[in-house]
């Protein structure tokens, strides 16, 4: 390897951080031309982890590394969300942290790319297509190791278990996670309830909130949070609540 070649790999290393992807398109933009990536692979400088992705040689990738490179270098809107974003934020205890599966949000219009979809990270990916909040409304960066990772906020989080629900996400699990989330900011949630196109995940969140006797529900503005008209059934043999006009498991209003 000539001079100027290795330069640049040692420059690249100084801005890779350790336990992440790299795109083909992001070391281009580094100069790393895609001749010169071969020669990088050739002599065990970098290998490859799919079509245009790579990592360190010797270095441990996961699916937070992996979704790094999606964030950071591809710029797509594929976020850590519902479960797997409350479980990383430490707002669901009892959930299981080594889950398998992990859950990831984007817009309809977004999609996961190839080399992240058919890579084995030892976990399974749902990646969930919505449209029922704003992209971009309520995340956070979360740190992981030696880098960031965006995920939504907590209110945003439980938010999504709610649009999951009743058939991906059980409702006595959801509301076992909003009698945690007695910290929530009601600016926040606020924003949340004012943009959400979803008239379930709006009612259940404000039921579930006031039935837990959160300090933070009684500081909302109701009046600018549309909840639609109409009944929703969403179990079967369940306990209706008038004031929301939904049906919910009968063990939420004991």
């Amino acid at each position: 390897m000539g001079l100027h070649s290795g330069t640049k790999i040692n420059s690249v290393l100084r801005t890779w951080p350790s336990g992440t992807a790299a795109l083909s398109s992001w070391l281009e933009q580094m100069g790393v031309s895609r001749q010169l990536q071969q020669v990088y692979q050739s002599t065990a400088w970098i290998e490859s982890i799919g079509h245009g992705a790579f990592r360190r040689t010797g270095d441990t990738v996961d699916w937070l590394g992996g979704l790094y490179a999606i964030q950071d270098q591809a710029r797509l809107d594929i976020h850590i969300g519902g479960r797997t974003a409350l479980g990383m934020q430490g707002q669901a205890h009892y959930l299981e942290l080594n889950s398998q599966t992990v859950h990831l949000f984007s817009p309809r219009s977004v999609n996961m790319p190839a080399w992240f979809k058919s890579y084995d990270w030892g976990v399974k990916l749902r990646l969930h297509h919505t449209h029922f909040l704003p992209p971009h409304l309520g995340l956070v960066d979360v740190e992981s190791k030696l880098f960031t990772v965006r995920a939504s906020t907590a209110a945003r989080a439980m938010m999504e278990c709610l649009y999951l629900s009743p058939d991906e996400f059980d409702l006595v699990e959801a509301y076992q996670i909003m009698e945690g989330l007695n910290a929530l900011r009601p600016t926040t949630v606020q924003q949340l309830m004012e943009q959400c196109r979803s008239v379930k995940v709006k009612r259940l969140f404000l039921f579930m909130a006031e039935q837990a006797g959160h300090a933070w529900f009684r500081h909302l503005d109701h009046s600018k949070i549309e909840i639609g008209h109409g009944k929703r059934s969403l179990v079967q043999g369940g306990v209706y609540v008038p004031k929301y006009q939904i049906t919910v498991p009968k063990e939420l209003t004991n």
